[in-house]
């Protein structure tokens, strides 16, 4: 299975109906820009714990996750830089970028919504509203800046796990792992989720429980 083909269609299928045109143009600029791993992340928890890879509504929970980290990816970039301090064509490409990254973080709720991840996928936001408050008198802002990825990457697993009728325990190691990958980017996750990482998802990925959280 090609996760990240799949992530990308089922990314691109939940924002295909956004009008204008301009505003689905610049969603799916950012999209084609985007290192689509929490996406993959989703599906192959899902799939390590024994789901069929054509699972119907799989693919949508994956694309859920990718939207919200992209959305929120594309929200951290504009607070660092700022463009609205610009000319007016930066300006203005800063208000179409702001509206972009408000519908991916909504589409991706949307897709999630009627999951286990929901309230998950909730925090994550609400985490990263905090964690980019902090960040201006933080001693080391790139700390918090990173809790993104982490955050979200719990929620890829969060998601995948709940797809297979149980919810990850003791998933802490495998999560910091997955985000220690995170330099910048994203690794390919054809790369990246290697068999030895596959069999780590499967193992925490069985457990009936509490939300998972940074305190896990």
């Amino acid at each position: 299975m090609d996760e990240a083909a799949a992530v990308r269609r089922a990314a691109l299928g939940a924002v295909g109906d956004v009008t204008p045109a301009g505003l689905r143009d610049d969603i799916e600029g950012v999209l084609d820009g985007a290192a689509l791993f929490p996406g993959a992340v989703t599906l192959a928890t899902a799939t390590a714990a024994g789901v069929d890879p054509d699972e119907p509504g799989l693919a949508d929970r994956a694309a859920g996750v990718q939207l919200i980290y992209d959305g929120l990816r594309l929200t951290r970039r504009l607070a660092h830089e700022n463009p609205w301090s610009g000319d007016r064509a930066a300006r203005d490409a800063a208000d179409m970028d702001i509206l972009a990254a408000d519908v991916l973080v909504a589409r991706g709720f949307r897709l999630l919504a009627p999951t286990e991840a929901a309230a998950d996928a909730v925090e994550v936001v609400r985490a990263f509203g905090r964690d980019q408050t902090d960040r201006w008198t933080a001693a080391d802002p790139a700390d918090l800046d990173r809790e993104l990825e982490a955050d979200v990457l719990r929620l890829a697993v969060t998601a995948g796990a709940t797809a297979a009728g149980g919810h990850p325990s003791e998933a802490t190691e495998v999560v910091a792992e997955l985000a220690a990958t995170w330099d910048g980017a994203f690794p390919d996750p054809a790369e990246a989720l290697d068999c030895g990482v596959r069999e780590r998802l499967a193992a925490v990925s069985g457990s009936a429980g509490r939300p998972l959280n940074r305190n896990d």
